[in-house]
């Protein structure tokens, strides 16, 4: 039982940064615009994370520098994008090479520092039930955030109006400007949305998941996140399920190596990465008819003057 229950805890607190950066991702992509700077963002925003509570003493004040950094990121991304219209592609890629290097420029001096990670959540009484117990009532602040962060993206986009003009803008962007929607604008406020959450993603990893920082801690998990949303078809509830099953594949190739399987380790770590190269071409070969994507994605949109 117990061994359950901390599988199910390591898998949960793996799982949280891919979720968080996924989302913000969807609703981008969801806009119409394609950002493959999220690798980036994250990286970034995990330097400024930890720096920002190494320096306040506040885990709070450390999470709300990674929402800076990743925003200020992206809009760098938008401006270059919306602003000028740039190859999406390559502006998104420049975008992870630099987030990259601003987090080696960043972390250099608190590399070797540690500080205390977020509390988690303890109701006497409820949190000791076995098993479900810690798994509902124990963990920390991010998780709980990330559940309320996906439903409330579900609700946004197919429960109120303002979620119907952003699909609508990645949709078919020349007929929500017809309509006199401002395009750029939503695309904008959708660009920023997803660079804040990858932000927090990133400073989720030394904030909460280890008490440290070191260059690259993020090790591709930006690259995952993205592959997370073309598995989810861009729909929120599959997106829960294919960030903990991606979590659970880290988790085992963890507890793979801790028993002892002949398997070479370099191979089970690949394994994660493995799993969504494997996802990608087979959803690729069984998607029949229309894609689910938006039509507009990774389109370049100029108002008429």
């Amino acid at each position: 039982m117990e061994l359950v229950e901390a599988i199910i805890l390591s898998v949960l607190a793996a799982s949280t940064p891919l979720l968080i950066a996924a989302t913000g991702e969807l609703v981008t992509e969801r806009s119409g615009v394609l950002n493959l700077g999220v690798e980036g963002m994250m990286i970034v925003g995990a330097a400024c994370g930890f720096g920002g509570a190494w320096l306040s003493g506040s885990i709070i004040v450390g999470a709300l520098c990674g929402i800076l950094a990743g925003a200020a990121l992206s809009l760098i991304f938008a401006l270059m994008t919306l602003g000028l219209a740039v190859n999406q592609v390559a502006t998104g890629l420049a975008l992870t090479i630099l987030g990259i290097g601003l987090s080696g420029l960043i972390g250099a001096r608190f590399v070797g520092e540690r500080i205390s990670t977020a509390p988690h959540l303890h109701i006497p009484g409820l949190s000791d039930v076995p098993l479900v117990g810690r798994i509902l009532f124990g963990e920390d602040a991010f998780v709980y955030l990330s559940i309320a962060l996906i439903i409330g993206v579900w609700w946004f986009l197919y429960r109120t109006r303002a979620g119907l003009v952003l699909r609508a803008c990645g949709d078919n962007h020349v007929s929500a400007h017809a309509l006199g929607y401002p395009v750029l604008g939503i695309r904008l406020s959708a660009v920023l949305f997803g660079g804040a959450c990858a932000g927090l993603a990133g400073a989720y990893l030394p904030l909460a998941y280890t008490p440290f920082f070191i260059p690259g801690m993020t090790a591709g998990r930006g690259w995952i996140a993205l592959a997370l949303v073309v598995f989810s078809s861009w729909r929120p509830a599959r997106l829960v399920i294919g960030a903990y099953l991606f979590g659970a594949v880290t988790i085992l190739q963890l507890h793979a190596q801790g028993a002892g399987i002949g398997i070479p380790s370099q191979f089970m770590s690949a394994l994660p990465y493995l799993a969504t190269v494997i996802v990608l071409v087979l959803l690729s070969r069984t998607r029949t008819g229309g894609s689910t994507a938006p039509a507009a994605l990774g389109t370049v949109f100029v108002p008429d003057r």
